[in-house]
């Protein structure tokens, strides 16, 4: 490495000395080779399992206990096909902001090799990740759940097994969008069924026992109020740090932008691709189905390897 370069350790100040390299195994190596990311995190799967199954509990509620047993048949037909078509949308974002890469730096990258490809003016300072070897680029984090620096790092989510970044923020934004979206629906249908079941003392409002019906009714009424408070508030603070193009990270640390900050409508159009259009609210843009079929291998922090 030139004398005239320094590359910096972020966690211990320290810069690399020269003709020092970084052994890279072989096995890190082949990060051009498109492989479907996938977290090996125990918490994580279990919170994506269970808020997979929170979406498929309320389908079968609003399904079989309120619109099912309607006496209108196109009440019933509506509310069914906008309810599972959100749910679709939901479960759909929530699966391609898992299984995108939110930005992950290159493994390893801090070798000689690479330093001299970069054209480094004289004197100018890299940082090096000391936990992934890898040199970090400008606003990007470590993960210690993934074991990657993301670029644009917002913040780790359990319930969505990955964490959020440059590449995968727009599908968080919409998975929090269409939750809430399917969460006041569900409060809806739900004060409207009770009103239905009182004036008929619970005798032909569902297929189900009063006692049965109550309770689904109450639970399904507890979880749409908690996701719908939850994913509205993200919803809000994701946009926030999307228009003023500052990540949760940053906000957290007070970091000052060394970076040239983008207006409100530059920011959006980066996150969600191009002008305004309906493709914004598809969790669907984009996607390749090649990167979803099994004889790709995986990758990621803690990741599985086939």
């Amino acid at each position: 490495m030139s004398s005239g370069h320094r590359l910096r350790d972020v966690e211990q100040q320290r810069p690399l000395l020269d003709g020092e390299d970084v052994v890279v195994p072989n096995s890190l190596r082949s990060e051009a080779t498109k492989r479907l990311w996938f977290i090996q995190d125990c918490c994580g799967m279990v919170c994506a399992f269970i808020t997979w199954s929170l979406v498929f509990f309320a389908d079968f509620v609003v399904t079989f206990v309120m619109l099912l047993p309607s006496r209108s048949f196109w009440y019933a037909v509506v509310n069914g096909v906008v309810f599972n078509s959100l749910a679709v949308l939901a479960l759909s974002s929530h699966l391609r902001t898992m299984l995108t890469d939110p930005g992950a730096v290159p493994k390893g990258n801090a070798t000689k090799k690479y330093m001299e490809s970069l054209h480094l003016k004289p004197g100018e300072v890299l940082y090096k990740c000391p936990k992934c070897c890898s040199i970090k680029p400008e606003r990007a984090h470590h993960c210690s759940i993934c074991k990657r620096c993301i670029r644009k790092m917002d913040h780790h989510c359990p319930w969505v097994n990955n964490c959020v970044g440059e590449k995968n923020q727009r599908f968080f934004v919409l998975f929090t969008m269409y939750i809430a979206l399917i969460s006041s629906h569900t409060l809806a249908l739900c004060g409207y069924q009770f009103i239905t079941c009182i004036r008929v003392q619970w005798r032909e409002c569902s297929d189900f026992s009063p006692p049965v019906t109550m309770m689904l009714m109450i639970f399904l009424c507890m979880e749409a109020l908690l996701f719908l408070t939850f994913t509205a508030v993200m919803f809000s603070t994701q946009l926030h740090s999307i228009c003023n193009d500052e990540t949760e990270i940053e906000r957290l640390k007070n970091e000052k932008p060394t970076w040239e900050r983008r207006t409100r409508w530059a920011g959006l159009r980066l996150v969600f691709g191009g002008q305004p259009s309906l493709l914004w609210i598809s969790p669907f843009a984009g996607l390749k189905l090649p990167t979803l079929l099994p004889k790709r291998t995986w990758r990621g922090g803690a990741e599985f390897s086939v």
